[in-house]
C-alpha cells in the first residue's frame, strides 16, 4: 500500500506601494527550465518522519531560499496537488533584499534521462515577489488557493483594524 505524500511550505508576503505581493519560487532542474506560467510554487518540502507540520514548512523553505523565516505564521490550510501530493501551507509577513541572490539546496538527477550520469541542479533556480494578480498566472493552478486564503485573511484583518 502507497503512503500519501505530504509535503508543508510557507508563503511569504509583503506590501509595497500598499498593494499586497507574495513570494514564489520557480523550480530549478532542465524540465522546469524552460516553463514559467503555472509553474512557480511556494517554497516546500516532504515532510521527514515525526517532523511536525509547520517546522517541516520552515526547513523548507530556508533550504530552499536561504531566508530564515520568522514572526507570525498564519495557517492556510490544505490543498490537493494534480499530481495526488497533500500540500499544508502558512503565510508569514516577510521581506528580502532581491539584489542578494537565494541559495537553494540541490538534487540529483538522472541526466540525461537513462543516461546513467546524475547532476545536481537547485531545487529552486529563482524567486521573486509578485502581486497577487501576477501570482496567480505564475502559481501552479492547484496551489492557488494559498492566495486567496490569505488575501481573505489580510481583509479581515484589516477591516477589523489589526495591523498586519
Amino acid at each position: 500500500m502507497a503512503t500519501e505524500r505530504v509535503s508543508a511550505g510557507l508563503l511569504m508576503y509583503r506590501f509595497k506601494d500598499g498593494e499586497l505581493q507574495v513570494f514564489l519560487a520557480h523550480p530549478g532542474g532542465p524540465y522546469f527550465k524552460k516553463k514559467d506560467e503555472g509553474h512557480w510554487t511556494i517554497p516546500k518540502g516532504e515532510i521527514h518522519a515525526g517532523e511536525n507540520l509547520l517546522d517541516t514548512a520552515i526547513r523548507e523553505f530556508q533550504e530552499e531560499t536561504g531566508i530564515q523565516p520568522a514572526g507570525e505564521f498564519i495557517e492556510l490550510g490544505s490543498i490537493r496537488q494534480k499530481g495526488g501530493k497533500l500540500v499544508h501551507g502558512w503565510a508569514f509577513h516577510g521581506n528580502w533584499d532581491e539584489s542578494i541572490p537565494i541559495t537553494s539546496n540541490t538534487c540529483k538527477l538522472e541526466w540525461p534521462p537513462l543516461s546513467g550520469k546524475f547532476l545536481s541542479f537547485p531545487e529552486i533556480d529563482r524567486a521573486q515577489f509578485f502581486s497577487i494578480r501576477r501570482a496567480r498566472e505564475k502559481i501552479k493552478p492547484t496551489q492557488q488557493p494559498f492566495l486567496d486564503r490569505l488575501a481573505g485573511v489580510l481583509k479581515k484583518r484589516d477591516t477589523a483594524g489589526v495591523r498586519t
